[in-house]
């Protein structure tokens, strides 16, 4: 449950969290434009070629960053996001499972670097691989954006601001093809003075309202701002069908988590990543899976 993963984690004052809200300056909370957006535009095929230029991704580079690549066999990282995504994604196309919008799933934190794209990542990678499912991976980090470090790729191509912003384009229009065959990928987009607070806008939930019924068919993976950091974190999340919470291990606190939650309380399903868990002296990092 929620509350054994905060048992794990030492408690301090709430000034803790004040004092890293202050730290994280280029997430502090503007009015929110409001952007109009007209009738949603027609299905794009994802698995053709979009508009944007194919991203090559070089998976010897990513396997060295400790993410999840098909060439590389069953490493430990590997087993523990195939444990991470099984849940999630019985979920998301189980007809039983009840959950709206399902196969949206946000990838957040309480705070700036926990691991959150690091996860984002990993995630996209071990559902990619499946032989039945494709994934849609958007930076939604807007203010922030940190999967084209990830993956090494030029952050100037269009995306989510975008299209946000301009209701002439449609979903085809910001996709970008990987070398990885299932995996597809929506950028954060030309940069914004207010980016973060776009994704609380009547534009943006019209977005999700298409990925969520138009391509139901495929994980759509948001790696989203830090819930602590701004309310529009919250806004989206308001729109997701399963939210994973990344927390870092032996830094962020049981009030943090306790409050990231309070945040979050409204989505039926929420999963707890404790990430760079040290197990022993030789083992390096990893990460447990606790679910709501």
């Amino acid at each position: 449950s929620a509350v054994a993963i905060t048992t794990e984690i030492q408690r301090v004052e709430k000034q803790v969290v004040d004092n890293a809200i202050k730290v994280n300056q280029e997430y502090i909370d503007k009015p929110t434009p409001t952007v109009e957006r007209g009738a949603a535009g027609k299905k794009a095929n994802i698995d053709n070629h979009p508009s944007q230029p194919q991203i090559n991704i070089d998976l010897d580079r990513l396997h060295k960053l400790g993410i999840v690549t098909p060439q590389h066999g069953k490493t430990q990282i590997a087993e523990q996001f195939r444990i991470i995504k099984r849940p999630l994604l019985t979920n998301a196309f189980s007809k039983n499972s009840g959950i709206k919008n399902g196969n949206l799933i946000m990838i957040t934190s309480s705070l700036a670097g926990e691991g959150k794209s690091f996860c984002s990542t990993n995630l996209a990678m071990s559902i990619a691989m499946e032989m039945d499912n494709r994934v849609l991976l958007v930076d939604a980090d807007v203010a922030r954006p940190s999967i084209p470090r990830m993956l090494d790729f030029n952050p100037d191509r269009k995306g989510l601001l975008d299209i946000i912003l301009n209701p002439s384009l449609n979903v085809s229009d910001i996709l970008t093809k990987t070398s990885v065959d299932k995996l597809t990928l929506i950028a954060a987009g030309t940069r914004h003075p207010h980016a973060t607070e776009l994704l609380a806008s009547q534009s943006m939930a019209d977005i999700l309202m298409e990925l969520a019924q138009r391509y139901s068919d495929r994980i759509v993976i948001f790696d989203s701002p830090p819930l602590l950091l701004t309310s529009e974190a919250r806004v989206l999340a308001s729109q997701m069908g399963q939210i994973v919470l990344v927390v870092e291990a032996e830094r962020t606190t049981q009030q943090t988590v306790k409050e990231a939650l309070r945040q979050i309380e409204s989505c039926d399903v929420i999963n707890l990543i404790y990430n760079k868990a040290r197990t022993s002296a030789a083992s390096g990092y990893y990460g447990y899976y606790y679910s709501s």
